[in-house]
């Protein structure tokens, strides 16, 4: 029986494995502070010069210190900020709760703050409701969170929507995350409103938002098939981004990019990869590899695995091992199987193996796949089964498939036949075409055929041959011809042979010369077809694009395709090349192409050597060749020799 999966040859690899997004992922409570004698800043948006020099800061903080103890509450309220920025906050609380007292906002948020940082969660959200009630946007979000972390959801969202309403970035970003969480439509709004306002994390949500929308209007178009590649073992998953669409499909994929890009832009290290992968799947290979480094840089493990897959695609295969061992030291189990499969490929089997477990011990299930294939190679069939077994229980596709082939060596067919099923219905092409050919052994022709079109229908030229083969002998031509040409354009020889007798069978007779030659000057489809088959080795296909040129006449080149399949063992291809060969003058030659004609069992060579050896009056050999064209036959070959052999009997008995 010929199995597809009894050979490594499945999946291309992949380039990494996406890791679930973060949850609130807000940026640190920060302080609202006071600049000279009035106005204020948002939580967080107020951040010491860290270029300035130390001794400005100090002289600074020697001024506000005389201004406070002068009772100057801005100076109070600053200095407060200014030590509690530099974690004093036994200096700093005096300060802010004097200001605090004489009414100022500022400092009872920066107060609120101190007491949450010394674990006052309670007292420091009564100082944020004063401040917020005052119009702090920043205390308002501190609030906001404060009570979200108590689970008290409407409270969260009246603060948090009054901070953003207010203008302030990371109320935005958390009343959008809030919103999200419920499943909100409003969320997208306010993780907009903070994106645009510069917030990293937020534009880095909003392209994801916008990239999973994308792909699932892609789906609901019928998206596109799965593709089926090629390669040993395989090193990973498909990529972080590979559900979605194509980045230049849809405006929703463009808008993502662009907030992938601003993200990237501000340091965040997922965005970087997510747009390296765009650029990555666009070809812009040079961009997308700067951007996978920049985030591999930034400790991003799958960046520095995807850019360790994208320099093995230029061919710097060391520079690939060392971004792959960096990404899989840093556990990511898909650099760790790419680096197995490096050892493989270099005969390296027990270091394959340690990084294979690796991939395996970082929650990766190609890890045990690959052991499984590991194993097989090596002849170990009891450790390849349990590979195969833990990773198909773990829902590994092909490891099923590959699972059900070695069962089915083993002779255990009402094994093999679940887990082909299994595979086969999560989307294996190799197990349906599998199946096919199970239940095809079992005359069970209807369900073959089934599984031969979902096969078929995924790419599988093999199981397209099947379909058409079997449309042909339904009598359903216009399906039969559509399923061949697939399996023909797939590179199926059988298939481009079957196909061009389809169409040689609907040609009109030729018409025939005055002279007695043939009017064929122009090679038809149907030989085309016939002249793909014959240069991928298909005999009966080489012996027929010799009769169609010697139609034409062209000996040269009827001669060199009727060699080419005798010698590869066509016995009509040995016939014909020695009519062609006695015609020309060579029936020496001739003599010997149909005595290995003869020899493999044509009835029509045998007789023609009889006939040679006749005329030549070597009459025994002659009597001795014509006995043998009788037993091949067909009858009318047959019949001739006999009168052949019966003359030649009289003549040696005369």
């Amino acid at each position: 029986m010929n199995v597809m999966g009894d050979k490594v040859t499945l999946f291309e690899t992949g380039r990494f494995v996406q890791a679930s997004d973060p949850g609130t992922g807000g940026e640190p409570e920060g302080l609202e502070g006071t600049k000279g004698t009035q106005g204020t800043q948002g939580l967080g948006d107020a951040t010491t010069d860290e270029t300035g020099e130390a001794a400005d800061e100090l002289a600074e903080l020697a001024r506000r210190r005389l201004a406070a103890e002068a009772g100057d509450i801005d100076a109070m309220s600053v200095l407060g900020a200014m030590l509690l920025r530099r974690g004093d906050l036994d200096g700093a609380e005096p300060h802010l709760r004097a200001a605090t007292s004489a009414g100022d906002r500022a400092a009872a948020n920066n107060l609120g703050v101190l007491l949450h940082q010394r674990g006052y969660a309670d007292e420091a959200a009564g100082w944020w409701r004063i401040a917020a009630v005052a119009g702090s946007a920043a205390a308002a979000h501190a609030l906001g969170r404060h009570h979200r972390e108590r689970g008290d959801e409407p409270a969260a969202e009246y603060w948090l929507r009054q901070s953003a309403e207010q203008g302030h970035v990371l109320g935005a970003y958390a009343l959008a995350d809030l919103l999200e969480h419920r499943a909100d439509a409003g969320a997208e709004r306010w993780m907009r409103v903070a994106a645009e306002r510069g917030h990293r994390e937020a534009a880095y949500r909003l392209a994801r938002a916008l990239d999973r929308r994308a792909a699932g209007e892609c789906a609901a178009d019928g998206g596109g098939a799965g593709a089926r590649g090629t390669g040993s073992h395989v090193a990973g998953s498909t990529g972080a981004d590979r559900d979605g669409a194509d980045p230049d499909r849809s405006g929703l994929s463009a808008e993502a990019e662009q907030w992938y890009r601003q993200a990237a832009a501000r340091g965040h290290r997922r965005a970087a990869l997510h747009l390296g992968a765009i650029l990555e799947k666009r070809g812009e290979l040079k961009e997308a590899g700067r951007w996978y480094l920049t985030s591999a840089k930034d400790g991003e493990a799958r960046a520095a695995c995807a850019l360790g897959f994208l320099l093995r695609d230029a061919g710097d295969i060391e520079s690939a091992a060392v971004w792959w061992l960096r990404a899989a030291q840093d556990g990511d189990g898909n650099a760790a199987n790419a680096l197995g499969a490096l050892h493989a490929e270099r005969g390296e089997t027990q270091t394959a193996e340690r990084w294979y477990r690796a991939a395996m011990d970082a929650g990766d299930v190609n890890g045990a796949y690959n052991l499984g294939l590991l194993c097989a190679e090596q002849g170990r069939t009891p450790q390849a089964e349990q590979w195969y077994r833990r990773a198909a229980y773990a829902g590994h596709r092909e490891a099923a498939n590959a699972l059900a082939v070695l069962l089915l060596q083993s002779g255990d067919t009402s094994g093999a036949e679940p887990w082909f099923s299994r595979a086969a219905e999560s989307g294996s092409v190799d197990a349906a075409f599998n199946l096919g050919i199970l239940y095809a052994g079992r005359d069970l022709e209807s369900e073959a055929l089934r599984w031969y079109e979902q096969a078929a229908a995924a790419g599988h030229t093999e199981a397209a041959l099947q379909v058409g083969i079997a449309r042909l002998r339904a009598g359903d031509e216009r399906q039969a011809e559509r399923h061949l040409r697939c399996a023909a354009g797939g590179g199926n020889a059988e298939a481009a042979y079957r196909l061009a007798t389809v169409l040689d069978a609907r040609r009109p007779p030729v018409p025939a010369h005055e002279l007695g030659e043939s009017a064929i000057h122009e090679k038809t489809e149907c030989e085309e077809w016939y002249e793909r088959a014959a240069s991928q080795g298909h005999r009966r296909a080489q012996v027929r694009v010799g009769m169609l040129a010697a139609a034409r006449g062209d000996v040269v080149e009827a001669a060199h395709w009727y060699r080419v399949a005798a010698e590869a063992g066509s016995r009509n291809g040995a016939f014909n090349l020695g009519l062609l060969l006695a015609r020309e003058g060579s029936e020496p030659e001739a003599a010997l192409w149909w005595a290995r004609a003869a020899d493999a069992g044509h009835g029509r060579a045998a007789l023609r050597l009889a006939l040679v050896y006749a005329r030549r009056g070597e009459l025994a050999e002659g009597q001795r060749w014509a006995d043998r064209a009788v037993a091949l036959g067909p009858a009318e070959v047959a019949e001739r020799a006999a009168r052949l052999r019966d003359a030649l009997r009289e003549e040696l008995s005369a």
